[in-house]
């Protein structure tokens, strides 16, 4: 749970919001004014727009537990992924709009259901109403941490107004080389602006800390998805991590999936193969990082349980 109060917590939310109009909430830096209705590169505006929120069974084990984690998904974002597997939401923005009040009540309720933490999923563009929701739910006895689930292009001055309320950050480290970063995502200046804010999360929260059944309640977890053709640059990104600190635990994805603009890719228009997902596992353990969360390619080459469809019917916001 956060370690400031709630009176803080909201005072943060007040500063976030006051960086919306225009907006410079993420490294972007639109200058549009939101809360005049105004929509920039994410498309959102003055609140905060919800795909679903369900304990979700499909994250690493720290955070997912036995009991689940109480997701938030968010929609819209401030990357251009040619290849999300979320495209629906990210890009195509289903969603519905929800007031910070609503939010909180749904944050109280993923607690009641006995999820490990509340995970906050792409919540760069929503900060501020999010942050304005937590600030209500603790006032009103929420405990659990909070997850904040990033793709990793965000603002160190951001970031610093959440020292004290994030408890575990997930962030994405996507690329090492630019070239691709703006290629395949359209996120310039990303390996620069990722590595800086990994930094940061991990002076807040440090290494992960595991309770007595393994669950995480404090720190940090850096994920990175295997691209086809080592597109993602994955051992400079491990020599990135390891120069923060070596213990930092790395999840290693290989749940690629040729989605939305990916498909007949000349580059990213196929699945990773086994080979180069051990060619990644060999280049980690060469780098000398200390712990890793694995996926099973073998299992993923029978059949993709990680290939999400938020048009399904889905116990959504409306229905916890």
């Amino acid at each position: 749970m956060p370690t400031i109060q709630s009176a803080e917590i909201l005072q943060r939310s007040r500063e976030l919001k006051a960086l919306l109009n225009p907006c410079e909430i993420c490294p972007r830096q639109c200058r549009i004014k939101r809360l005049e209705g105004q929509s920039g590169y994410c498309r959102m505006t003055d609140t905060a727009i919800v795909s679903s929120i369900l304990p979700h069974h499909g994250e690493e084990p720290p955070i997912s537990g036995s009991h689940g984690s109480g997701t938030v998904f968010l929609s819209g974002c401030n990357a251009g992924c040619i290849f999300c597997q979320n495209y629906q939401i990210s890009q195509l923005r289903l969603g519905q709009r929800i007031s910070a009040e609503k939010l909180a009540l749904e944050f109280l309720k993923l607690q009641q259901a006995d999820c490990h933490n509340i995970n906050w999923v792409t919540p760069t563009p929503h900060l501020p109403f999010l942050i304005e929701a937590l600030a209500i739910a603790v006032d009103r006895g929420l405990t659990i941490p909070i997850v904040y689930n990033t793709n990793g292009y965000d603002r160190l001055e951001i970031l610093q107004l959440l020292d004290g309320i994030v408890d575990i950050y997930l962030p994405d480290v996507k690329y090492s080389a630019d070239v691709w970063a703006e290629e395949f995502s359209e996120l310039p200046y990303y390996s620069e602006i990722s590595t800086i804010a990994v930094r940061e999360m991990y002076r807040q929260v440090g290494i992960l800390q595991l309770d007595n059944r393994q669950i995480a309640r404090h720190g940090l977890l850096v994920r990175h998805l295997v691209l086809p053709e080592g597109t993602a640059g994955s051992r400079r990104v491990f020599e990135k991590i390891a120069a923060i600190d070596p213990q930092i635990p790395v999840s290693i994805m290989a749940q690629y999936h040729p989605c939305y603009r990916a498909i007949n890719h000349p580059v990213l228009g196929r699945r990773i193969t086994a080979t180069e997902y051990r060619h990644v596992l060999n280049e980690f353990d060469e780098v000398g990082l200390e712990t890793t969360y694995l996926q099973d390619i073998d299992g993923l080459e029978r059949g993709d349980p990680y290939l999400p469809d938020f048009r399904k019917p889905k116990r959504n916001i409306f229905d916890l």
